[in-house]
């Protein structure tokens, strides 16, 4: 059975910074590709984040490029988002998922999905 369980969410003040983690099992972890995605109330889901099965690509969003990081622990299945500079448009459930492909920052690619993670970021 595939989980993907993500953890690290919370309130922050605007300019302050988060790490969201993500470990996944009951699945080959190298194989797949993993992403972030958020979706605020009353807005459409937007992929945040992708990173390739073997870590050396990465996408960014325009809206957070340079002021997030993803990257992972394939020994470890984990996945990491770390989020700088935070602003209140950043305020989201943040979601985390993985896709069986080497890599992909399409959402409908993705097969497994966590459930999610709160981020509050107050101005």
């Amino acid at each position: 059975q595939v989980q993907v369980v993500e953890s690290g969410g919370g309130l922050v003040q605007a300019g302050g910074s988060l790490r969201l983690s993500c470990t996944a099992s009951g699945l080959t972890f190298e194989l797949y590709a993993m992403g972030w995605f958020r979706q605020a109330p009353g807005k459409e889901s937007e992929g945040v984040s992708c990173i390739s099965s073997n870590g050396l690509s990465t996408y960014y969003a325009d809206s957070v490029k340079g002021r997030f990081t993803v990257s992972r622990d394939n020994a470890k299945n984990r996945v990491y988002l770390q989020m700088n500079s935070l602003k209140p448009d950043d305020t989201a459930m943040y979601y985390c998922a993985a896709a069986p492909l080497r890599y992909s920052w399409v959402p409908a690619d993705f097969t497994y999905w966590g459930q999610g993670t709160q981020v509050t970021v107050s101005s």
